[in-house]
């Protein structure tokens, strides 16, 4: 009798034990638990602790109550100006409602998954009336507040909060960058080439200038030279003129010896001359006697 009423009391520990554990959860200071009873949620556990359910009956849901991050992939989305960007976003967000967010979605993934979707048409429809110029100004912030209200508005129905809808990434799509970058490249190449063509001309210019004031400086030494030159004949044939009228016959003598020393240094060795020739006339005569002298 004693060994059976032993047998059943370990029983009744051992079952009070196992419902105990059954019955038992904890909540995580992170975490939000929805109590689900027969498939019907029937509250939640939002306090982080020690929280107890039914057994059997009751399951529970938890949901991380921090801020999530959701990075939307790249799309290509049309400008109000017909300009093609490549835009990628990045959402944060956290679950306000567990008990809304169990009926709306159920799980974390349908939440990514609806929430991407909203932020892509949110996107599509306000930078589909905005040009590329306004996206790349401060004006962008004011289009980028709108995106998050609306997002946010339409993510409060599945229970949850939207803190924040951000763009990462807005560039060209590889083909209109490539496209642009040839334009450019064609653009600065014309630009070259106006560049030397104009440096061409001016290098013809300086040249043809400088050649010009060559010619009219070259002119003018030239002028100037003669003029000298001229001006030093005149003094020379004033001297000799002076000199000649001062003793005529002396005058002669001296032209004719620089005669003969041109003519004889210039002629051949030999010269032939007949005895009564002008050119011999003062080697033949001698020079005049001077009168008073």
């Amino acid at each position: 009798m004693n060994r059976t009423v032993k047998w059943l009391a370990a029983a009744v520990v051992a079952l009070a034990l196992w419902a105990l554990a059954a019955s038992a959860y904890v909540v995580d200071e992170s975490q939000q638990a929805l109590i689900i009873r027969f498939g019907a949620p029937m509250g939640v556990a939002g306090e982080p602790g020690l929280k107890f359910k039914v057994p059997f009956s009751d399951s529970i849901v938890f949901y991380d109550s921090r801020l999530q991050t959701l990075a939307s992939p790249a799309e290509q989305v049309i400008l109000g100006d017909q300009k093609r960007i490549e835009v990628e976003t990045y959402t944060r967000f956290r679950i306000s409602d567990p008990l809304r967010f169990y009926q709306a979605v159920g799980t974390l993934d349908q939440a990514n998954a609806q929430l991407t979707q909203m932020v892509s048409s949110s996107l599509r429809r306000e930078l589909g009336e905005v040009s590329l110029r306004s996206l790349l100004s401060p004006a962008r912030q004011q289009e980028v507040a709108i995106i998050e209200k609306d997002v946010a508005d339409k993510a409060r129905a599945l229970g949850i909060e939207v803190t924040e809808v951000r763009l990462h990434r807005a560039d060209l799509p590889l083909e209109a960058s490539q496209a642009i970058y040839d334009r450019m490249k064609s653009e600065r190449q014309r630009e070259a080439k106006e560049l030397r063509a104009q440096g061409f001309e001016w290098a013809q210019q300086i040249q043809a200038k400088a050649d010009r004031d060559r010619t009219v400086l070259l002119s003018e030494v030239q002028r100037q030279s003669a003029i000298t030159h001229g001006e030093a004949d005149a003094a020379a044939n004033q001297i000799l003129s002076a000199a000649f009228s001062k003793d005529p016959e002396f005058y002669k003598l001296y032209r004719s010896l620089q005669t003969y020393r041109q003519a004889l240094s210039d002629s051949q060795p030999m010269l032939v001359l007949t005895p009564d020739a002008a050119f011999l006339k003062q080697f033949r005569n001698g020079p005049a006697a001077t009168s008073g002298k």
